[in-house]
C-alpha cells in the first residue's frame, strides 16, 4: 500500500466518499478518516427521512463505513441499533471491499410528540438499548457480535466502549452531519446532506502501554498504569477534542487537511483511500430464497392478486412474484 507523509501542496485530495486511512508515528496512533457526500444523499434521498432521523442514520453510516473499510478479509460488518426510542431501529451495513447500505426505521406518531416536547438528542430518540456490531466472513465461518448498551450517550461514545471493551484498544471517534441547502448548477434549490468522521486508535509498541482500568471494578492484575495517563494518547485524544462538525464537513476542509492541521507536528501519513459506494445486495434470487421458507399460509396472507410483493428496506427496490412460483403452494394444493 502506497503511503505518503502529507505535503499539502504537493496532495491530491482523496474526496467525498473515500475512506483516508492514517498514521501519526509520533503518537503511536492509527485512525481513519472520510467526508461523504454524494454517497449519503442517495441513501437518504431514497427514504425521505426526517431530518432528526437523517441525522442519526448519517452518524451510523460514517462510523460504519470508518469501521467497515478495516476488514481485512471479503465479509461484511453490521451496525445496528435497538431501542425504545420513537426511532427503534438503525441499520448500516459494509460488505468488504466498498460497498454501503443502510435505513432507519421510525414511529412518526411519537417522532412528532418528542419534537414537540424539544427531545431531539440522540439519546432521547434512540431510547434505551443496545448496540450491536456484528461481523460475518462467510460461509463457514461463525459470527461475531459486540453488543454494548445505548445509555444516553452519543454514538461516538457508544462506539468507544465497545472498542474498549471487546478489543482493549483506546479509541477516539468524532462524527459530524451537516444539514445545506444551496443551488444546483442551473439555479435551483437544493437541499443536501453532508457528514464526516474520525476514528483514532492508540497502538504502542510496548503493550503495557495499552493496559486500561478494569472496566468492571475488580481487583485483577492490572497493574498500575492506565492509558488515560500516556502522554502520547492523552495529546492524541485531546486534538481530536478540538475538531467541530464544520471542519468534519465542510467540502473547503478535506480530510487530508484536517489530518494536517491536528497533527502536522507529529508527522501524519496516509494510505491510499479506499472508496465507499451506495450499493445493496439484494436480488431477486435472494429475497426469493427467503419467501421459500414461508408456510403456504403466510404466502397466502402476502398475496394480492395472485401476486406477493416485497421491498427491500434498504434500496427500496420492490420484487415481484407469482404465487406459482413457491413449491410450498404446490405441495398444499396436492
Amino acid at each position: 500500500m502506497a503511503d505518503v507523509t502529507v505535503e499539502l501542496d504537493d496532495l491530491k485530495f482523496a474526496g467525498d466518499d473515500n475512506v483516508l486511512p492514517f498514521q501519526i508515528e509520533g503518537l503511536d496512533v492509527r485512525g481513519r478518516a472520510v467526508q461523504v457526500g454524494p454517497l449519503l444523499n442517495t441513501i437518504l434521498q431514497r427514504h425521505d427521512y426526517p431530518p432528526v432521523v437523517a441525522r442519526l442514520l448519517a452518524e451510523a453510516t460514517v462510523l460504519t463505513a470508518l469501521i467497515g473499510t478495516s476488514l481485512k478479509f471479503s465479509g461484511k460488518l453490521t451496525l445496528q441499533t435497538k431501542g425504545d426510542g420513537p426511532v427503534d431501529l438503525l441499520v448500516a451495513d459494509f460488505t468488504a471491499p466498498e460497498s454501503m447500505r443502510a435505513y432507519a426505521r421510525f414511529d412518526q406518531e411519537r417522532l412528532d410528540a418528542a419534537l414537540a416536547e424539544g427531545k431531539t438528542s440522540p439519546a432521547e430518540l434512540l431510547g434505551t438499548g443496545i448496540l450491536a456490531f456484528t461481523i460475518d466472513q462467510g460461509m463457514g465461518m461463525q459470527p461475531y457480535q459486540g453488543i454494548v448498551p445505548m445509555d444516553g450517550s452519543s454514538l461516538e461514545e457508544i462506539a468507544g466502549t465497545y472498542f474498549r471493551q471487546s478489543e482493549q484498544l483506546p479509541t477516539r471517534i468524532r462524527l459530524g452531519v451537516a444539514e445545506f441547502f444551496d443551488r444546483d448548477e442551473d439555479g435551483k434549490p437544493r437541499h443536501g446532506w453532508r457528514a464526516g468522521g474520525v476514528l483514532a486508535q492508540f497502538l504502542p509498541q510496548a503493550p503495557e502501554r495499552l493496559r486500561q482500568k478494569d472496566l468492571h471494578g475488580g481487583d485483577g492484575d492490572e497493574g498500575d498504569f492506565e492509558t488515560d495517563h500516556d502522554d502520547a494518547w492523552t495529546e492524541a485524544a485531546t486534538l481530536l477534542e478540538t475538531v467541530d462538525t464544520d471542519e468534519l464537513t465542510d467540502p473547503q476542509v478535506p480530510v487530508e487537511r484536517l489530518l494536517f492541521r491536528l497533527f502536522h507536528e507529529r508527522g501524519v501519513r496516509i494510505y491510499d483511500p479506499q472508496p465507499v459506494f451506495d450499493r445493496c445486495n439484494c436480488s431477486r434470487d435472494k429475497i426469493k430464497g427467503v419467501l421459500s421458507g414461508f408456510t403456504a399460509e403466510e404466502i397466502r396472507d402476502s398475496e394480492e392478486n395472485g401476486m406477493v410483493s416485497v421491498t427491500c428496506e434498504f434500496c427500496s427496490t420492490t420484487y415481484r412474484y407469482e404465487t406459482s412460483e413457491f413449491d410450498v403452494l404446490s405441495a398444499a394444493k396436492n
